[in-house]
């Protein structure tokens, strides 16, 4: 089957047009090619809803290995990148990792597979089915995978880790739960087995359950948990408990409640790390909190960055220090009362039967509070690197092209991050954080300074199509940029018009360098 990467004609010069980050970007511009590339619609009308059918959506060959790729080029004008689809029609893709058997490793959410796909054949194998999780979407299901330290190195440490969302009941319609669990690698058999559970009954629902999964390099596992869509459409009067810190009695009771919206550190047996944070006097698996949707985590040498989904704006990018407190819900990007003020729509008189709020625009009728930005005063608060973006009081959330859904707002819905290396052989990319937008198909690079702790002058965009960009993966030479798609949703089209409609669903695409 032909297939291509529908990608849109950029001009050599981008203008990024959001107010105080209205600049001009010299960019390297993408041509378009086409090739006929068979799809299934769906009806969704936001990312709540993005997936309702595609968990009806049958793949009729998930298991059947692919026995070469067809390459059809995506052009640049300065012909630094070639574009490919390495595979599709896997079940909504959401982590990858490259293993030191030099595949590719693949979690699946909605399918609840891990699969390996070989970079150079394609070929995919299945390697283990989550049967406990419950997938559902938007964010329910298999989620962040990673790959222990000495994998593969011949040290009976051939583990992997991964984290899947769950319910306890028969038929159950949302997650009620998360776990992280351990699973062994038989590479002579290419069969993972012996499920063991590391940490278990963490919170989740049905959306903003982040699961990032991503081990550091003393050795321990951090983890990010979102605010699991609290404050917000059917979990409007939810109260967001992202700045609440849990208590002695909670952690010995091993009740995890107060977790959400944060990022924890633990011990590859689950327990907690002697040398964790106290925050509020109170040691826990709580390394740093104040976040609503963080679904990127990369590190670069010794330094944890992450990336946190706003609300209506200021998509985050942000330096993880231990007890740092990142804001949310009091503060979104920087703390300069620009175009959001927290509203505890829980406090809303009968809340229950009131109208949905959607995080911007409080309801007609509807009585409601707003705290300013400036009016919090926090802990340890860290203002983020960067965000994607900060407008004026003014800006309309309303465009009647998109009346007034949140796909039109001055966010991207960042979705993950990774750091291109110093000596990495693209040479316009060296010491860059690279970060993924689901609503806009776009790849963000982000240029740092020579210590890795500052960005440096302003976002530059790669790689714009038709799709929703879920996760990014550098290839260990550095030649090659991957970019798994989502298998359907609602994004902003390269025509600058909202579109339900993917150039290329459930896919890995390879962009590299000549």
């Amino acid at each position: 089957m032909k297939k291509t990467i529908i990608a849109t004609a950029l001009s050599a010069f981008i203008t990024i047009a959001y107010a105080e980050e209205v600049k001009t970007v010299n960019a390297e511009s993408l041509k378009e090619t086409q090739a006929t590339v068979k799809t299934e619609s769906t009806e969704q009308k936001n990312e709540k809803a993005t997936e309702q059918q595609a968990t009806e959506l049958k793949v009729e060959a998930k298991v059947e290995p692919k026995a070469e790729k067809v390459p059809v080029a995506v052009i640049t004008e300065d012909m630094s990148f070639k574009g490919t689809v390495l595979v599709d029609q896997l079940e909504s893709p959401w982590d990858m990792v490259w293993g030191a058997d030099n595949n590719i490793w693949v979690t699946e959410r909605q399918g609840k597979h891990i699969s390996v796909v070989n970079p150079t054949t394609a070929e995919r194998k299945v390697l283990y089915t989550f049967e406990k999780a419950f997938s559902a979407p938007p964010h329910q299901g298999l989620l962040g995978m990673a790959l222990h330290p000495n994998f593969l190195k011949g040290k009976k440490e051939d583990y992997v880790y991964a984290y899947y969302t769950y319910s306890e009941q028969a038929e159950p319609k949302v997650s009620e739960y998360g776990r992280i669990v351990r699973l062994t690698y038989n590479a002579q058999e290419q069969k993972l087995a012996d499920e063991t559970v590391i940490l278990d009954k963490l919170p989740a629902g049905d959306d903003h359950n982040a699961g990032r999964l991503v081990f550091g390099t003393d050795g321990k596992i951090y983890f990010s948990l979102g605010d699991n869509g609290y404050n917000q459409f059917g979990n409007s009067c939810k109260a967001i408990r992202s700045q609440d810190i849990p208590s002695v009695d909670e952690i010995a009771n091993k009740d995890y409640d107060n977790y959400r919206g944060k990022i924890i550190r633990l011990n590859v047996d689950g327990s907690i790390p002697e040398d964790n944070p106290r925050i509020n006097g109170i040691k826990s698996h709580v390394y740093a909190y104040g976040f609503r949707n963080p679904q990127g985590l990369v590190w670069a040498g010794d330094k944890l960055f992450n990336v946190d989904q706003g609300p209506g704006t200021d998509d985050e990018v942000n330096l993880i220090t231990a007890g740092g407190n990142y804001g949310w819900p009091h503060i979104a990007g920087f703390q300069d009362d620009q175009a959001y003020s927290y509203v505890n729509y829980s406090k809303v008189e009968n809340c229950d039967s009131a109208p949905m709020y959607d995080g911007t625009t409080i309801p007609k009728g509807v009585k409601a509070e707003r705290q300013k930005e400036t009016d919090a005063e926090l802990e340890n608060f860290k203002e983020p690197l960067k965000t994607f973006f900060t407008v004026p009081n003014s800006y309309n959330f309303n465009d009647p092209k998109c009346k007034g859904d949140y796909i039109c707002w001055p966010t991207v819905a960042t979705t993950s991050i990774t750091y291109y290396p110093k000596d990495g052989k693209i040479k316009s990319f060296q010491n860059s954080l690279l970060v993924t937008g689901v609503k806009t198909g776009t790849l963000y690079r982000l240029p740092l300074d020579a210590d890795a702790k500052q960005v440096q002058g302003e976002v530059i965009t790669h790689f714009r199509t038709d799709n929703r960009y879920r996760m990014v993966l550098v290839s260990p030479d550095t030649t090659k940029v991957y970019v798994a798609t989502d298998n359907a949703g609602y994004i902003m089209g390269k025509d600058s018009q909202p579109t339900k409609d993917m150039a290329n669903q459930g896919a890995i695409l390879v962009f590299e360098a000549k």
